[in-house]
């Protein structure tokens, strides 16, 4: 009897075929003959697609072990090491080359090591901007400038001071002469040229026609830029101390040196805009003076509230006069613009008069009077209110429409909420104002006015590690040069230039890796004339580097710390041009002078010179 029974807890399931439905199977209770195992319909399918993926891979590898064979290939190649071909060789880091003795080491491994080295050995004076007046370059009929280039005559020569415009320019040499030199002085001049000798000159100003200088003994010459009104005008006679015995000097001056001096007072700094002129004496007193020809003073410059060329008192026209509201303030920093004046004094104040058109005296500015006549107190307490700090004026500085303060920020010690180790600590800032669409407030922005003093940052909040005094002190500024519508500025960081110019050094302390290195200088501004100095014409709102002086000395260095590593890596490792500070050197003649590289910025041109 045959039953039929379902075999649902023993479902066959096939691999990869989850849905596969129950079955049944019948089971008979007779034995069976053997019989050829049956194959399920799902199982055959399955066995037939396997057969054919089989066959499609052994297709598909036939093809492309013939498709490899067709184009020159393996498709199992054999591994081995390739040779190198006879005449290609392996290129290797070249060492550097090998120092002559020890100071050329120093200068191999030290950019700024070179530099210094270069300005001991090679004094003289490097100038750029614009020429169309052949000053940055006298035997040149080019324009521009663009880079720092050597003025011929300066070579070895060491000077006391420098002024430069667009037409003219005046030095004062070693022994207290002065030169001149630029087509306003004189058309076929080639190279400077002394004027007035025997004054023993210290240090000179320009305004717009006339040269200002003051002599070691506190006189004050006022000389024609032009070499023909030198020649033509009137000549004092100078005294001889040769009783009965004067004789008349070769230049056209004027004396400008106060009379109303008191015992043992003389005057020791000036400076001068386009048409006036500031004298600062020993005793913190201050005078002024029409320093120009051309245009009397009449924006309030002076400090003399009233004064105009139709009030003068009679006499000369540029009788020095003293500038009577800054009695009983003891100035010590004296600074003019194109139109303006800035003082300080010992206190930390400061005081401005003069044009204030652009903002130039940080006073508010008023269309209705563009000039102060009177000095007034810059309200410089204000940029530190509720900073807990208390603001101390340290100098100042003008050019063009555009001032500077340096400030020493000094932390409050009555204020109970600081921590003790900050109580009377000290930051430096430099703050600008006035006109500065071109860059040269030197904030990073451009704008027309502006009347309220704002940080330059470049300058300020800056600290450096000294190790000679085992602490850390504010970075100030060591001068700023203000010209008329670019400035530079040299940083007071801490130097070395104790290691003297020699193959083998008398301190046994020293290494060869030991290096001078100098303090960090930087240019911005207007840079229509290349006077920045960076190679480029477009104005720079923020404080940059240039590269160093003297390229073609540093292109050898560089070329000595890469050899063999090509021109482009060369090119990478030039350094920025960092300025000596003042130390005793002995030159090539064996005399042992103080000296040290200045930098000063005109109208539309810049040098860097050697001074003593």
């Amino acid at each position: 009897m045959l039953s039929t029974r379902c075999l649902s807890r023993t479902t066959l399931r096939v691999p990869h075929a989850p849905h596969v439905p129950q079955f049944c199977r019948h089971v008979s209770n007779k034995p069976r003959p053997q019989a050829r195992a049956a194959i399920h319909p799902y199982a055959q399918r399955r066995q037939q697609h396997f057969v054919r993926s089989v066959v499609a891979v052994t297709a598909l590898w036939a093809t492309a072990t013939a498709w490899q064979w067709y184009n020159g290939g393996h498709f199992f190649r054999e591994v081995h090491a390739e040779e190198l071909p006879e005449d290609q060789e392996l290129n290797f880091e070249k060492p550097r080359r090998r120092p002559v003795d020890i100071e050329d080491n120093r200068a191999i491994i030290s950019s700024q090591h070179l530099q210094v080295k270069k300005s001991w050995e090679n004094p003289g004076v490097y100038a750029w901007g614009s020429n169309s007046g052949k000053v940055a370059a006298p035997d040149s009929e080019e324009v521009f400038i663009k880079t720092p280039r050597r003025i011929p005559f300066f070579d070895g020569r060491l000077l006391r001071d420098i002024k430069l415009d667009r037409s003219f320019a005046a030095a004062i040499d070693e022994k207290g002469d002065l030169l001149q030199w630029g087509t306003a002085f004189s058309p076929h001049a080639t190279e400077p040229t002394p004027t007035l000798r025997g004054k023993n000159l210290t240090s000179v100003a320009i305004s717009r026609d006339r040269i200002i200088a003051l002599s070691a003994s506190g006189n004050v010459y006022s000389i024609p830029v032009s070499q023909k009104d030198q020649e033509t005008g009137p000549k004092p006679a100078s005294t001889s101390w040769i009783p009965f015995w004067n004789s008349s000097n070769n230049v056209s001056y004027r004396i400008c040196t106060p009379s109303s001096l008191g015992w043992n007072e003389r005057v020791t700094n000036i400076a001068s805009g386009l048409e006036h002129a500031l004298l600062l004496t020993s005793s913190g007193r201050v005078f002024s003076f029409a320093s120009g020809t051309q245009d009397f003073p009449s924006k309030g410059q002076l400090g003399i509230p009233g004064l105009t060329w139709e009030t003068r008192p009679p006499g000369v026209f540029d009788r020095p006069h003293e500038v009577t509201t800054l009695k009983g303030f003891p100035i010590s920093k004296i600074a003019t613009g194109d139109y303006h004046s800035l003082v300080s004094d010992s206190g930390g104040r400061a005081f401005a008069f003069g044009d204030n058109s652009a903002g130039q005296l940080g006073l508010d500015f008023n269309p209705e009077s563009l000039y102060v006549d009177a000095p007034s107190l810059l309200p410089t307490h204000r940029l530190y209110s509720g900073t807990a700090q208390t603001a101390s004026v340290t100098n100042v500085f003008a050019g063009g429409s555009t001032s500077f303060l340096t400030i020493d920020a000094i932390k409050n010690s009555t204020t109970s909420t600081l921590p003790t180790r900050d109580l009377g600590r000290i930051t430096a800032d430099t703050w600008a104002f006035g006109f500065g669409l071109t860059g040269q407030l030197g904030n990073g922005r451009w704008i027309h006015n502006q009347s309220t003093p704002v940080k330059v940052p470049a300058f300020s909040g800056l600290f450096e590690y000294d190790e000679s005094r085992s602490r850390v002190i504010p970075i100030r500024l060591s001068y700023l040069s203000a010209g008329a519508t670019h400035a530079a500025a040299v940083m007071d960081n801490v130097a070395s230039v104790s290691i003297p110019v020699s193959s083998t050094s008398p301190s046994k302390r020293l290494t060869a890796n030991d290096t001078n290195w100098g303090r960090d200088i930087l240019f911005w501004g207007n840079n229509e004339f290349y006077q920045i100095g960076t190679g480029k014409r477009n104005n720079v709102s923020t404080p940059t580097y240039i590269q160093p002086l003297d390229q073609k000395a540093e292109e050898e260095r560089a070329a000595g710390v890469l050899a063999g590593w090509g021109r482009q890596k060369s090119e990478r490792e030039l350094h920025r041009f960092q300025i000596t500070p003042r130390q005793k050197v002995r030159l090539g003649n064996g005399r042992v002078v103080g000296l040290e590289q200045r930098v000063e910025c005109g109208r539309g041109v810049t040098a860097v010179y050697s001074a003593v």
